[in-house]
């Protein structure tokens, strides 16, 4: 079922929440809502859930108009954050009680309840009492009673923040399985970028209650519509350099970068991965110090400073420098961003790329 949000604003107050968004979700998308706290996402989640009102604006799912229909009555299956469980149900009662409110055979609720709880594999499960089960077991129990309903959509507000990381990465890719075998339009907000590159079919990400850009995880991250999305979206993030352009050089504290452009005052953009680290004298690289190194096991971090930059390179597994070691930098600026100056806050302040 697609879903549209049509210039909704919501306020508390004087103050804005969620500020004239507008978004088209196709059916059968797998769409994050991603931004920092408080930028209004799960706000938009809650809307469309039916659990805050809309201050102006129109929701639509399909053609059908939802700002005034009752929660009830809109068909969406929300999953939060916190398990939400019923202490004293079994686990089948718990996934089953959606369908019990909503007056369904028994016959039939027993067999969606095993239908998904072998989806799930949680069988084993369905006679114990939720104090019995794991963070990992509770959550997949959340996520059956959401699917049994088999809704319009599905919206999920942060489901796997309470999980340790291993059982999150675990869950992520459950989560992306189960949502391309449902094949249901599924809503999922998160602050953690690394879940909305891995689950999204495309990403919104937002700001102060503003959509920053929509667009698939890939895009995003080699094309940033601007400066808050390249500096928020990728982990380490993207290096930001303040300078000017004159004479087709880039000129910053302790940097000259030949560049074929004409801009003025800029921001250069460089993710970790274009900027190569080397402890032997490179012909006119730029010589850095090393401010710290992070061993990953695969690759490794190595923080360095540049005059008053601290810029992050990958550097590769075996790459080895001690703290304050003088090393040399190239870098790749044919895979440069550039944005103005002045920190960009809205979807319509494009940046430009080379």
């Amino acid at each position: 079922m697609s879903i549209k949000f049509k210039n909704v604003t919501k306020s508390f107050g004087d103050s804005k929440v969620v500020d004239d968004f507008s978004l088209k979700i196709e059916d059968g998308e797998f769409v994050v809502l991603l931004g920092p706290s408080g930028c209004g996402k799960t706000t938009t989640l809650r809307m469309l859930a039916g659990l805050e009102s809309v201050t102006s604006g129109d929701i639509y799912v399909g053609d059908e108009r939802i700002n005034d229909v009752p929660t009830q009555r809109r068909d969406l299956a929300m999953v939060f954050q916190s398990y939400a469980l019923y202490p004293h149900m079994s686990i089948a009662e718990n996934i089953a009680y959606p369908l019990r409110v909503r007056k369904v055979d028994r016959n039939e609720r027993e067999q969606r309840v095993a239908r998904v709880a072998k989806m799930l594999e949680i069988e084993p499960l369905l006679q114990r009492k939720p104090r019995q089960l794991s963070g990992g077991e509770r959550q997949r129990v959340a996520l059956a009673r959401a699917i049994v309903r088999e809704p319009r959509a599905y919206l999920m507000d942060e489901p796997l923040s309470n999980l340790d990381a291993r059982l999150r990465v675990q869950m992520r890719g459950e989560l992306k399985r189960l949502q391309h075998q449902l094949g249901t339009t599924t809503i999922y907000v998160t602050h953690d970028q690394a879940e909305a590159m891995t689950l999204a079919s495309r990403v919104a990400v937002m700001k102060k209650g503003r959509l920053q850009q929509f667009d698939t995880p890939l895009n995003i991250y080699n094309h940033p519509a601007n400066r808050f999305v390249a500096e928020f979206v990728g982990s380490p993030s993207m290096n930001l350099i303040d300078g000017k352009i004159e004479h087709g050089v880039f000129l910053s504290d302790s940097i000259k970068i030949p560049i074929d452009r004409s801009d003025a005052a800029v921001t250069i953009g460089l993710r970790p991965e274009h900027v190569h680290v080397s402890t032997a004298p490179l012909d006119g690289a730029i010589p850095a110090s090393v401010y710290v190194t992070e061993l990953m096991g695969n690759e490794t971090f190595v923080f360095l400073l540049v005059g008053p930059h601290k810029i992050i390179a990958r550097a590769p597994a075996d790459f080895r420098a001690e703290v304050n070691c003088k090393v040399w930098l190239r870098l790749e600026t044919d895979k440069a961003h550039f944005f103005p100056k002045e920190h960009s806050t809205d979807y319509t302040d494009q940046k430009q790329s080379v």
